[in-house]
C-alpha cells in the first residue's frame, strides 16, 4: 500500500487539499452534467404538455363557436 495510513492518505504530504479538492471540483461538474439534462427534459415534457393542454382547450373553444 503507497499510505500507512488513512491520515497521510489524507494528507499525501502536503498535497492532499489541492487533490481531494481537484476530486470534488471533477465529481460537482459530472454530477451538474448528468442533472441538467434531465432537468432540462423534464420541464421541457411538462412545456409540451401545457402547451398541448391550451391548443385542446383553443380547439374546443372555437368547435363551440361554429356550432
Amino acid at each position: 500500500m503507497q499510505f500507512e495510513s488513512f491520515t497521510e492518505l489524507w494528507h499525501m504530504a502536503g498535497h492532499g487539499p489541492f487533490v481531494w479538492a481537484s476530486y470534488a471540483i471533477t465529481l460537482s461538474v459530472i454530477v451538474f452534467l448528468i442533472w441538467l439534462p434531465v432537468q432540462q427534459r423534464k420541464a421541457f415534457i411538462t412545456e409540451q404538455k401545457r402547451l398541448q393542454r391550451i391548443a385542446a382547450h383553443e380547439d374546443k373553444s372555437s368547435n363551440n363557436k361554429e356550432s
